[in-house]
């Protein structure tokens, strides 16, 4: 009896677990719609809200990395779409599993952000993996997160929350492209994929 006890308090807050990671994914997927509506340069209107797409949440793309700061000083130059380049700092590398896989991705700063009071702690990884340019934007996804979110040497990463730049909406922007020691020869099934309308 006893054992039927753990076994169901067991399943039941593993339920419990993921419907309420579920329920912080499609919160997060819709706060992040909502900013589009509130940008003066948004390349999204209301009337475009319907062709957003996203992988179905996966909580196996929610990963604990091991993180290594970089103390290397000096910037280097990330080529944009529109052929400009845009200067950071390589803060750090982020070294994690997926289904077996050990990958690595290269965090960012931005030289230009880090002025700016707002975003001083931002972080920035462009990447590609093996859905660019099929299911999800060939120009590559966005990850971001904040110094404050290093915990130790540990940070989680969630591909849940991967975005497109917003030159997968529309021409005229000045986005990133990812490093090609950022492209991850795996499938990440996790994040946005292809915005559904062409431009």
């Amino acid at each position: 009896m006893n054992k039927i006890f753990i076994f169901l308090s067991i399943f039941v807050n593993f339920n419990i677990k993921a419907q309420s990671y579920l329920e912080s994914i499609i919160k997060h997927r819709q706060g992040y719609k909502d900013e589009f509506l509130k940008e003066a340069n948004s390349p999204v209107k209301a009337e475009d809200m319907k062709y957003f797409d996203f992988f179905e949440p996966d909580s196996t793309f929610r990963v604990k990395c091991n993180f290594t700061k970089t103390n290397s000083h000096s910037t280097f130059k990330i080529p944009t779409v529109d052929g400009k380049q845009k200067e950071y700092f390589k803060y750090g590398i982020l070294s994690f599993k997926i289904k077996g896989e050990n990958l690595q991705l290269n965090v960012y700063q931005s030289l230009s952000l880090m002025k700016i009071p707002k975003y001083k702690n931002y972080l920035f990884i462009p990447f590609k993996d093996s859905t660019s340019g099929k299911q999800t934007y060939g120009g590559g996804r966005y990850l971001d997160f904040e110094t404050t979110d290093i915990k130790g040497d540990v940070v989680i990463l969630d591909f849940n929350k991967a975005y497109n730049p917003y030159c997968a909406f529309s021409s005229g922007y000045s986005c990133p492209i990812p490093p090609k020691e950022n492209h991850l020869k795996v499938r990440i099934e996790a994040g946005e994929k292809n915005f559904k309308q062409s431009h």
